[in-house]
Formats: C-alpha cells, sequence, structure tokens
C-alpha cells in the first residue's frame, strides 16, 4: 500500500484574510467538502471520509474540523480564489 499523499488536517483551519499554505495544500479537500455539502451528505460522513475525523469517536473534534474547514472551502469560493488567480505559474 502507498503512503497517503493527503496532507494532514489540521484542528481548525486558518482564518487569515489571504491565502495560506495549508489553503494550497488542501485545495483539494476543500473541493470534496463543497461536493459533499451541494450533494447533501451530513457532516459526520464528510468529517469521516473527506476530513479522516470519526465523529463516533470525537464528535467534538470532528464538528469543530468540519466547520472550520467548510468555512475556509466557502471563503475560498468568494475571496480566496482571486489569489490563485494572481499567482504566477
Amino acid at each position: 500500500m502507498s503512503p497517503s499523499r493527503t496532507p494532514a488536517i489540521a484542528d481548525s483551519a486558518p482564518f487569515e484574510a489571504h491565502l495560506t499554505d495549508y489553503d494550497r495544500a488542501h485545495t483539494a479537500t476543500y473541493l470534496r467538502l463543497l461536493d459533499a455539502a451541494k450533494e447533501g451528505a451530513p457532516w459526520e460522513e464528510a468529517s469521516q471520509i473527506v476530513l479522516g475525523i470519526d465523529p463516533l469517536r470525537e464528535p467534538a473534534r470532528a464538528k469543530r474540523a468540519y466547520e472550520s474547514h467548510i468555512a475556509r472551502a466557502r471563503w475560498l469560493t468568494k475571496h480566496g480564489y482571486k489569489e490563485f488567480l494572481e499567482r504566477d505559474p
């Protein structure tokens, strides 16, 4: 089995008003959370599958991580994406 290429998930996503290295590393995570929300997936399922945090074993941590990451994903769709576009390739 090959090692995971997904970077570790922090308990909270960044709150900065600019794009961070964490955001860049977790773009796929944010997109997966947005897709799950669009599909109506329960937060518990998204926490388990996307964030890798078991909501049954760690309910408070799972909820906090989910809420901060989905909020950050939504922020990126409205504001942070501009920094992606402004960066040199």
